[in-house]
């Protein structure tokens, strides 16, 4: 089964042919890094003109590397939220449309659901049940996947999410956009622990993530030294700060799945991509004794080849959408 995917829920424009959940045909993504990095962030409205404007070249480009044309296509797949509505709403109404013309099923896919399939695409044989750690700009989760069409949500942020307390971190420390990779590289020559920041533990299991608090705390932190004429050394910041987020994703990983009773983990979102964050949650499930997946960084970050692989399993359990399908942009997983 052949099916083409559209991802176009923030700031990356991409569409991918994917062959029976798996088997990925092409991969394009156009990003717009480049153009929100003037902005320090993603603005709304020039992601949603910009998808417009590259969408259909972004599809084309996928038949071609496929070597496929619309003919070869069993089914179209889209993700329709969560996500920024204006940009969700260009890729449901290019995969809508499609799907129209070709007379061929719609397969609705939640973002989350996508980010958690990448990591099947690289290795088919780790297979459910399994708990996942989803951690990007705009989502927090810790996911318990009982099989490839079941998730109940263990953990999630209470107010920013990882990749978000990143990118302000780094705005307030002058290193650019994106955060993540920005600050993670600043802290390589850095102290993580020459600043203690705080962690927090929220919700009746303590699981829940926060991290408004620590953002908070690194801001404080530089304002005081402003304030009194001292010299920060940014890198100690970038590491101390991320030695904290790192500390509290992985323990939050590793305790739900010790709840859950599980013998694999794995990770997924544009923060899987942290080397930190890998290594650490490595070195805690080797104690475990857990098995680890996580995908490789191109799938990390936004990409249509993961959504292709979830609608796959969406589609074999009757998942399908009719042309009234809409963006949502704070879908729920729960």
């Amino acid at each position: 089964m052949k099916i083409l995917a559209i991802e176009s829920s923030c700031d990356e424009t991409a569409a991918a042919v994917v062959e029976n959940g798996t088997n990925v045909l092409s991969n394009i993504i156009n990003t717009q890094i480049e153009t929100h990095k003037r902005y320090g962030g993603v603005v709304p409205e020039i992601a949603s003109r910009l998808h417009i404007e590259n969408i259909n070249q972004v599809v084309a480009l996928a038949l071609s590397e496929a070597k496929l044309t619309f003919d070869d296509i069993d089914a179209f797949a889209v993700t329709y939220g969560p996500g920024l509505v204006g940009a969700l709403l260009v890729g449901v109404s290019a995969a809508k449309g499609l799907a129209f013309a070709q007379n061929k099923p719609l397969i609705p896919v939640h973002h989350i659901k996508g980010h958690i399939c990448a990591n099947y695409i690289e290795n088919p044989d780790f297979k459910p049940p399994f708990v996942c750690l989803v951690a990007s700009g705009g989502h927090s989760h810790i996911v318990y996947v009982k099989d490839y069409n079941t998730y109940e949500v263990l953990a999630k942020t209470c107010d920013d999410a990882a990749g978000e307390a990143f990118d302000k971190v780094s705005r307030v420390l002058g290193l650019g956009y994106p955060g993540g990779p920005a600050v993670s590289r600043e802290a390589e020559k850095g102290n993580p622990n020459a600043i203690h920041f705080p962690r927090v533990n929220m919700g009746e299991d303590g699981f829940d993530f926060s991290f408004s608090g620590v953002k908070t705390a690194v801001i404080n932190y530089i304002h005081n030294a402003e304030q009194k004429g001292e010299e920060i050394n940014k890198a100690d910041v970038a590491a101390s700060f991320q030695e904290a987020v790192v500390d509290v994703l992985s323990s939050h990983l590793i305790d739900c799945a010790v709840k859950c009773g599980v013998d694999k983990i794995a990770l997924a979102g544009g923060v899987a991509a942290n080397k930190l964050l890998r290594e650490r949650i490595e070195e805690k499930a080797k104690k475990k004794g857990l098995s680890l997946s996580y995908p490789s960084l191109s799938l990390c970050t936004d990409n249509a080849a993961m959504i292709g692989c979830a609608a796959y399993f969406a589609f074999g359990n009757g998942e399908t959408a009719d042309l009234s399908l809409n963006a949502v942009p704070s879908l729920s997983l729960d």
